[in-house]
């Protein structure tokens, strides 16, 4: 039997995942060799034709897409495709492999399986398996190449349950543009490389459309996920294949192709729930890109520079929340809980120089936004800032929803705030009415960002759950019928990153991050409701 195994092993290593290597065309049809191993590995080939019905329509609507330099997000307004039915609630759990030689390099990866994890790699798989260290996960699917069964190996640790290794997890296939430096990939490919960088979801090479085929592979894996045993699976993959799985579990094309980041080693979570009729499963984002290192620490954003950023800022735990997690109750103070929280926030955006904070009335916001202002304010004392900062502090009646909420003729006990998609509760009116006064609230942030006296600008938001996922659907150019698709915690932040300016469009950084709560956050893992409330 080891014998086998060895030999089995040595076959798969024999097999490269470049598709200069795998692919072979022909006018009708692409041949694929498909590499997936599972506890029984076999290799076989699979036949797709290259002039399938859903091709032929991705590249007539194509015809019709604005200039390279429009930036607009135009999400397709209809139900994300048809997922197998579930029997149970299923929570996945997405992880980026850590830092790869190529990575730190600055070269294109694509599919190929050339790098391998750096030490700093190495270190955020570590820190990653610490964070998912309590947490039991029925089932582990990785991607074929190194950097990522590397990463999964680590933070898998000593589990006994086996890795499956899933050929579709590998990262977007780049053909001509992999091993290429990027200015390198400038200067050879040209007017290619340039719509690569502003219109990737039309960017064609070599006779393909990359990020077509990986949405069209990231919904095959899906189905294959789901289909696994297990409620609580763990995926580790790769940067635009986990944005590929976040965007089409949730119904979003290929326009939000690096607007959903993925770091090295973050993590994202979506919560999948079974419907009563059977039939695709209700899905929510219960968190986006929680990495290792802090979310508000300098970098890029989709691969460039920001100069205007918006914080999303829940308020700290109330007293109603930790008794029932009401999401309407009244106008509360924060309880012992909250104020923990409060300052938790406070402390890690004690790395940003804030420009501004705009709260909510409500009490608990009004705490949290006093909390940061007074940590921003005494930076200098802090040892973050050689010089006292001064930030403005704004209250802004638009950002209060809960009275509307609080109109809702649905059982108030039955839409939990801890409930994954709890806002699909409520009465299309009053998600209406969410929805507008938020849209409101976003042109009001905008304005405040467009300062030109701070070439820098940073604003802070503070409010309640529901007001902040209608301001993020806003920044993505959705509609309300998204808001149940995203979940946020008390005393989470989430980053919206503007690189383009207050008239671009948003890149989302993270949303629902907590790691800075420490021992005081919800578990990643771990499920919030009983199975009953499902």
């Amino acid at each position: 039997r080891n014998k086998k195994r060895t030999l089995k092993k040595k076959r798969f290593e024999m097999i490269s995942v470049s598709p200069s290597l795998v692919l072979h065309k022909s006018p009708t049809f692409s041949f694929f060799l498909n590499t997936s191993i599972r506890q029984n590995p076999t290799c076989r080939f699979t036949v797709r034709s290259s002039f399938s019905s859903s091709l032929q329509q991705v590249e007539k609507s194509s015809s019709s897409s604005s200039s390279l330099e429009s930036r607009d997000l135009v999400p397709e307004l209809q139900s994300p495709a048809p997922l197998p039915a579930i029997k149970a609630a299923k929570r996945v759990v997405l992880v980026r492999h850590g830092q790869s030689t190529w990575n730190e390099e600055g070269r294109i990866q694509g599919s190929s399986n050339f790098s391998v994890l750096t030490k700093k790699g190495e270190a955020q798989a570590e820190t990653s398996r610490q964070m998912l260290i309590d947490d039991a996960f029925d089932v582990c699917f990785t991607s074929p190449l190194e950097r990522s069964k590397r990463t999964a190996e680590i933070i898998w640790g000593n589990r006994e349950e086996e890795i499956i290794t899933e050929f579709d997890l590998r990262e977007i296939d780049l053909y001509s543009f992999q091993g290429l430096l990027k200015h390198e990939g400038k200067a050879k490919f040209g007017a290619a490389f340039r719509q690569w960088q502003v219109d990737a979801a039309n960017f064609n090479i070599d006779g393909h459309y990359p990020v077509r085929e990986l949405w069209d592979r990231a919904r095959t894996c899906w189905t294959k996920i789901l289909e696994q045993e297990g409620r609580s699976v763990l995926v580790v993959a790769h940067n635009a294949v986990n944005q590929a799985l976040v965007a089409t579990a949730i119904g979003l094309g290929t326009e939000y192709f690096r607007v959903l980041l993925q770091s090295n080693c973050g993590v994202s979570v979506l919560d999948f729930t079974p419907r009563i009729e059977s039939g695709s499963p209700f899905i929510c984002l219960n968190r986006l890109n929680q990495t290792p290192n802090s979310p508000v620490a300098a970098g890029s954003s989709g691969g460039r520079k920001t100069s205007k950023r918006i914080i999303l800022v829940c308020h700290g735990s109330t007293q109603t929340d930790a008794e029932a997690g009401n999401p309407f109750s009244g106008d509360q103070t924060m309880n012992m809980l909250g104020v923990i929280q409060s300052q938790k926030t406070a402390e890690l955006l004690l790395d940003m120089n804030v420009s501004s904070i705009v709260s909510s009335r409500k009490k608990a916001s009004v705490e949290t936004a006093i909390a940061i202002s007074r940590v921003q304010e005494a930076a200098d004392c802090l040892g973050a800032d050689c010089v006292p900062r001064n930030v403005e502090m704004k209250q802004m009646e638009n950002l209060d929803v809960k009275n509307i909420l609080q109109q809702s003729k649905k059982d108030s006990s039955v839409i939990s705030s801890l409930r994954p998609g709890w806002l699909n509760g409520f009465e299309d009116i009053i998600l209406s009415a969410v929805w507008d006064q938020s849209e409101e609230a976003w042109q009001y942030l905008l304005k405040e960002l467009a300062s030109e006296a701070e070439s820098e600008r940073v604003v802070v938001v503070v409010g309640d759950p529901a007001i902040n996922i209608a301001l993020m659907g806003h920044c993505l150019n959705l509609k309300k019928d998204w808001m149940g698709s995203f979940h946020l915690d008390a005393g989470s932040i989430s980053v919206v990153d503007l690189p383009d300016g207050p008239a671009g469009r948003g890149v989302i950084r993270c949303i629902n991050y907590t790691a800075h709560l420490g021992r005081w956050s919800i578990p990643i893992t771990r499920s919030t409701v009983e199975d009953e409330m499902f």
